[in-house]
């Protein structure tokens, strides 16, 4: 019996018209829930305090060491990954933090903001394939 993957956000209108919902790919359900994951804050899921990651911790923290940082973020996501997404294996996280300088030239302001960028690779267990997820965030207030 064939699985349906639903995309988010579910679109109830079209099931009085007598239509199914709209599904999507694997890879693309699995890129879902990854971000569900990090946009997950530890101990907000209800039926799961353990569902998410700590970015949501580490957001406003000062950054003293960026190395630091990064590697504690990196684990978390694979500690998530490897416990609440059991289609992908041999999970690999990779975060690097920068620094963007923009500057707004009506306002005569410059605005200096941290991004992380995270990608994420790993193998499909249904056909041994590479999945590749890769995102950019800002921090402080959060933001992609």
């Amino acid at each position: 019996m064939p699985t349906h993957l639903y995309s988010k956000p579910l679109n109830f209108s079209n099931i009085g018209k007598g239509h199914d919902l709209e599904t999507q790919d694997l890879g693309a359900s699995i890129s879902q829930y990854i971000e569900l994951i990090i946009f997950t804050r530890y101990g907000e899921h209800r039926y799961n305090p353990e569902f998410g990651c700590e970015i949501w911790d580490m957001d406003f923290e000062l950054i003293r060491s960026e190395s630091i940082w990064e590697e504690k973020l990196r684990q978390s996501l694979i500690t998530s990954i490897v416990n609440f997404e059991k289609r992908i294996y041999d999970v690999n996280v990779d975060v690097h933090i920068s620094e963007i300088n923009k500057f707004y030239p009506l306002r005569n302001v410059s605005e200096i903001k941290k991004r992380v960028e995270i990608v994420i690779k790993g193998k499909l267990n249904k056909t041994g394939e590479t999945y590749v997820f890769s995102t950019a965030l800002f921090l402080s207030p959060l933001s992609s």
